[in-house]
């Protein structure tokens, strides 16, 4: 498959699930990379205006186990991500976010993501590190 077609691959399974809720859309792969954005709006605030924690946090984990999904190249596999961890540094209220999953460690059955999340300016606004876990697929 060529990247044009994972990546409407990846939107379109998306449809009608917490991705679609927060518009999250997969814009770029490369070789050991997956990118995502978000739209910083009102739906994704927290109370006093600025982008959600939560939200960012399941923008992390989206792009990550999609990352280790698309980049171990098994299409045998079920992933699931068994924890995350994200430091908040820069708020932002208006605008998108990209986040960049990048694998720190590639097991055979735990893999280990550094998802960099950054503003329009490239600013680095959050970073996260999860860990997937990865099985085959039940028949």
């Amino acid at each position: 498959m060529d990247k044009k077609s994972i990546l409407e691959m990846c939107n379109n399974i998306s449809k009608n699930t917490l991705v679609e809720t927060l518009s999250i859309q997969f814009v770029e792969i490369g070789e050991d990379y997956v990118k995502a954005k978000m739209p910083v709006n009102e739906s994704v605030h927290q109370p006093d205006g600025i982008l959600h924690g939560g939200a960012t946090a399941a923008l992390a984990e989206t792009v990550g186990s999609t990352a280790a999904f698309i980049l171990l190249k098994r299409k045998d596999i079920i992933v699931r991500g068994i924890e995350i961890s994200t430091n908040h540094l820069k708020s932002i209220s208006e605008g998108e976010v990209v986040a960049t999953a990048r694998s720190i460690n590639l097991g055979k059955t735990i893999q280990l993501w550094e998802i960099k999340i950054t503003n329009e300016k490239d600013e680095l606004i959050s970073i996260s590190k999860l860990t997937t876990y990865v099985r085959k697929k039940r028949n």
